[in-house]
């Protein structure tokens, strides 16, 4: 044993300084976001281009190269449906999207209303209260009880039950046939162009295999909801503190919903890209989701959500990483997994930890990357949720050798460790996080950072700006990709697999 420590001390201190080359992470970026691949949207042209593209790369590295089949539904909702709330139509895309994730190519709904809180159920907390919501309408607010207490859902770090996918889950559970999530901005931590943006389009879908579906998966307004709520004496606001209490109790609506939901089917199947290193029958991951929005013709003047920064830029570091770690020797094998349909919900991800290439068991850790921003040299980097495994220290510890501070999560009220790729990878047990860089540049204020975070979020975030920029610093990229680096191969050459702390969520049996 001490000679295997002693020979892993010297192999990373031997490996400390790969030679990275920011503009190769330039090229990458650029050629991933440029117009020629369409947005890479998931069952377009442009994505399978990228997919093409990413093996292409892995393969001219020397990695072992496949592709996985990912089986999907699109389902696209036609002009010719109908969604009316309380007597009033409501106009898709300004007050409602809607989707039908049973995957049927006609419904017609005519069911009452139960607004349900925050649709949780928990062992420390039960929005239903034994509710039978068998054909009936879920009304329900996204995120979760507020709370500055971490012992109470994580305090203001928000939990996957306040995750707009985790209603629509657990009320189709219940039998509900429709879900209304109220938009609110500072609860989902984006504004409704953003939930206009993701879902007035075609949805893809995992290939259905007899879970419960909802057949009406809505967001509307939140001027909408306090219309409907106010129709009933009510008052939203009213509402939302009645459901901040533990004996909170579901309220039945005297309005019913009316829906005609007409939808294109379209089977299809996408792909995850799979490179490997091969050593020992253990792994280490590093993973990044390819696909973005894609096109939309029918948008003027710019119909292509290029995705440069969401997620080609993670993409750019992956394939660096591959290309840098191919030629080296490492205890454990080494994966690079770029996948798809993350913006349709981790679809991607979520097929690749249900059918893996080897058990999960076996994966060490995944290093996730998504929007990585090149906007300077860091002085600090983010690895939310790395403070749940055994690796945390070594984070820490390589951090502070580049000179860089451990950030916490910037905004945890948006729950991102539950939005992202890693997240799938988590469910089935591996330790898993996403890695990016903080807020705080070299010779910049923090207000710098703030600001273009800010700026991004608003502008770009899931719309056709987010485009590439020739005066972005793939410096600092680079000296963030060679931390990256140092962590996998910390990871890999450990005597022992990185596991989650003791009582952990994500906790292997």
């Amino acid at each position: 044993m001490r000679r295997f420590l002693l020979w892993s001390a010297l192999a990373l201190t031997a490996q400390a300084q790969p030679a990275i080359e920011g503009e190769r992470i330039r090229t990458h970026l650029r050629h991933l976001s440029s117009d020629a691949f369409e947005g890479r949207g998931t069952g377009q042209a442009g994505g399978d281009r990228a997919a093409d593209y990413l093996a292409e790369q892995f393969k001219s590295y020397g990695l072992e190269t496949q592709f996985q089949e990912v089986p999907l539904v699109g389902v696209t909702t036609l002009p010719s449906s109908s969604m009316t709330l309380a007597g009033r139509r409501l106009k898709s895309g300004e007050e409602v999207v809607v989707n039908n994730q049973s995957q049927q190519e006609r419904v017609n709904i005519d069911a009452p209303i139960v607004f349900v809180g925050f649709g949780i159920k928990t062992p420390d907390w039960d929005d239903y209260k034994n509710l039978d919501l068998k054909g009936k309408v879920a009304l329900v607010f996204v995120s979760e009880p507020a709370s500055q207490d971490p012992g109470f859902f994580k305090g203001r770090a928000l939990t996957y039950p306040g995750r707009w996918t985790y209603k629509f889950e657990e009320t189709a559970r219940r039998g509900a046939v429709a879900t209304l999530i109220i938009h609110r901005t500072d609860l989902a931590a984006y504004g409704w162009d953003v939930v206009r943006n993701s879902w007035n389009s075609e949805k893809s879908y995992l290939k259905r295999e007899g879970e419960p579906a909802l057949q009406a998966a809505a967001w509307i307004h939140h001027d909408v909801a306090r219309w409907l709520v106010e129709k009933d004496g009510l008052s939203l606001d009213q509402l939302y503190k009645d459901a901040q209490k533990p004996d909170f109790r579901p309220r039945a609506l005297n309005s019913r919903l009316q829906v005609r939901l007409d939808s294109q089917l379209r089977p299809f199947s996408s792909r995850n890209v799979i490179a490997r290193k091969a050593a020992g029958p253990e792994a280490v991951m590093y993973s990044a989701h390819y696909d973005h929005l894609g096109i939309r013709p029918e948008e003027k003047p710019d119909g292509i959500y290029n995705g440069a920064l969401d997620n080609a830029s993670g993409c750019a570091v992956l394939l660096e990483l591959a290309r840098v770690l191919a030629t080296t020797q490492p205890k454990r094998s080494l994966y690079f997994v770029s996948t798809t349909a993350e913006e349709q919900g981790l679809l991607g991800a979520t097929y690749f930890a249900q059918h893996p290439p080897l058990p999960l068991n076996q994966i060490s850790l995944d290093l996730n990357f998504d929007m990585v921003p090149p906007w300077g040299e860091p002085e600090e980097v983010t690895a939310n949720g790395c403070e749940r495994t055994t690796f945390g220290r070594d984070v820490l510890q390589e951090a502070e050798k580049m000179g860089m501070k451990l950030a916490p999560d910037p905004a945890p009220e948006a729950g991102l460790y539950y939005r992202m790729d890693h997240f799938s990878l988590a469910q089935g047990g591996v330790p898993s996080f996403s890695v990016s860089e903080g807020l705080k540049f070299r010779g910049k204020p923090l207000s710098y950072g703030i600001d273009l975070a800010g700026d991004y979020t608003r502008r770009c975030y899931h719309h056709a700006a987010d485009e590439f920029q020739e005066s972005w610093d793939f410096k600092g990229l680079a000296q963030f990709t060679r931390f990256a680096y140092n962590l996998g191969w910390r990871a890999a050459n450990q005597p022992e697999l990185v596991q989650w702390l003791p009582g952990d969520e994500f906790q292997r049996p």
